[in-house]
């Protein structure tokens, strides 16, 4: 019995913790300190809102306590002067001014060493934010494409093959083409009609050329739609064309320490400026004396994506930050290179209760998927808007010319039936019969495919 006793305390101890620190925190109404960063936290109205506003609000939820959010007096994360003393975020709670504080708060050891930190809520490193126009990547063997849409070129296909077949049917409807199909042979064949689109495409032309009013229409509409594709063409290709001053060609950091043409710097005090500060990698040391010996550092997110827009300034900041930029900001690129993994984390008082709470809360919003719902929520991309509307001559501005060669070819077969009907009129007057008859006869002879001439027909032409 006193075993099963033994066996039960045990089992049931951490779960009796787990519950008096839940209680102990909702007894009181929890003061948590943040910072003004899109998408964390965002005024809104005379409250909050962002990515960390509802992780709050989620985790409140699961632990159920009550919290009162203000925004950190001094405006800062965290950082240890040379007396010895923390601002920012980290330097309320170790004040108490604050219990938690819930930001994009980067776990460092010298953080952890003052207050205590939960298991990272996001996974982030350090990367690079530029303009598109002021690097060149690596060509692609088909960037000869780019200028159009993969949409764009699909409809180029269709619209030739179309443009062939109408073409080819034309020209046996028409009797200025096809005067005797039971003697004669049919010059504009299938395989013709898409050699004679083919060279009108490439500006070249390709013979024999039509007679007919019917077939001049298709021609000259094809032409037209030619111009008008390739100019549109041209004027994208050399558009997405960097210019000549771009001929960098920065991936990561190694190219960027090794040039001198675009300035670069990072947040003044933050995590990121005491890695490069920190690290024994020659190329990181460089660039952080770099940036020490420019004073390129910036006071603030907002200020380095800004300069980073205005051009020849590269931005070194966390990449999730800088991933939110460049979807907001269609002319900003991040370099695919991402060091110095670390993570996101709640910070509470050191030896607080709420710790182990918080990162057991935060693991089961993490398998639960909560927080990549939130992730994708506050992340979601503007700049795809905007590009569809940028790029849409690609794409949309090119339908215009798209619907004039569908009734250019439809007033080209509509041409050619007239041209045959005409044609059966007069045959069916000079041997007495009903149109009708001539015309279904005209019209399955030259779509049968013609050439064939009857047994009697061939014998008078040959005493003749």
């Amino acid at each position: 019995m006193s075993m099963m006793r033994l066996l039960l305390f045990i089992t049931h101890t951490p779960l009796l913790l787990l519950m008096s620190d839940v209680c102990m925190a909702g007894n009181r109404e929890l003061l948590v300190t943040t910072i003004k960063q899109d998408p964390y936290t965002m005024a809104k109205g005379s409250g909050l809102e962002g990515y960390c506003m509802d992780l709050l609000a989620e985790l409140a939820k699961k632990l159920g306590f009550r919290y009162k959010v203000h925004l950190v007096r001094d405006g800062s994360y965290g950082r240890v002067d040379d007396a010895g003393h923390w601002n920012g975020m980290i330097g309320e709670v170790l004040r108490g001014d604050a219990d938690l504080a819930v930001a994009p708060l980067t776990l460092t050891a010298a953080r952890e060493r003052v207050v205590g930190m939960t298991k990272p809520f996001m996974q982030t490193g350090i990367s690079i934010l530029l303009r598109k126009d002021i690097v060149s990547e690596e060509a692609s063997i088909f960037d000869f494409l780019s200028p159009f849409s993969t949409e764009t070129w699909v409809g180029v296909l269709i619209a030739y093959l179309l443009t062939a077949a109408c073409f080819c049917v034309v020209c046996r409807l028409s009797p200025k083409e096809w005067g005797q199909p039971e003697s004669e042979e049919n010059k504009f064949t299938m395989l013709h009609s898409l050699w004679y689109a083919a060279g009108a495409l490439s500006l070249q032309g390709a013979g024999p050329h039509p007679r007919s009013t019917s077939a001049r229409v298709v021609s000259c509409t094809w032409w037209l739609f030619a111009l008008v594709l390739l100019s549109c063409y041209f004027a994208n290709l050399s558009s997405t064309q960097p210019p000549d001053s771009a001929h960098l060609m920065i991936k990561g950091f190694e190219d960027l320490a090794n040039q001198d043409i675009i300035e670069y710097g990072t947040l003044a005090g933050s995590s990121t400026l005491a890695f490069f500060k920190n690290s024994n990698n020659p190329a990181y040391r460089r660039i952080y004396e770099h940036m020490e010996r420019r004073k390129s550092f910036v006071s603030s997110m907002d200020e380095g994506v800004t300069r980073a827009k205005e051009g020849n300034y590269a931005f070194i900041g966390e990449s999730v930050s800088l991933d939110l930029a460049v979807a907001r900001y269609c002319e900003l690129v991040r370099a695919h290179e991402v060091i110095g993994m670390r993570g996101y984390s709640i910070v509470t008082p050191l030896g607080s209760p709420m710790l182990k709470n918080l990162s057991v809360a935060i693991l089961q919003l993490s398998e639960a998927g909560e927080l990549s719902y939130l992730r994708s929520k506050w992340w979601a991309s503007s700049c795809m808007e905007e590009g569809g509307r940028g790029s849409g001559a690609k794409g949309h501005g090119l339908r215009g010319i798209f619907l004039l060669l569908a009734i250019g070819l439809g007033v080209a077969l509509l041409i050619a039936l007239m041209e045959l009907t005409s044609r059966s009129r007069h045959t069916a007057q000079e041997q007495r019969k009903s149109c009708c008859a001539v015309l279904s006869q005209e019209l399955s002879q030259r779509l049968r495919g013609g050439g064939t001439s009857r047994p009697e027909e061939s014998a008078e032409k040959s005493k003749a």
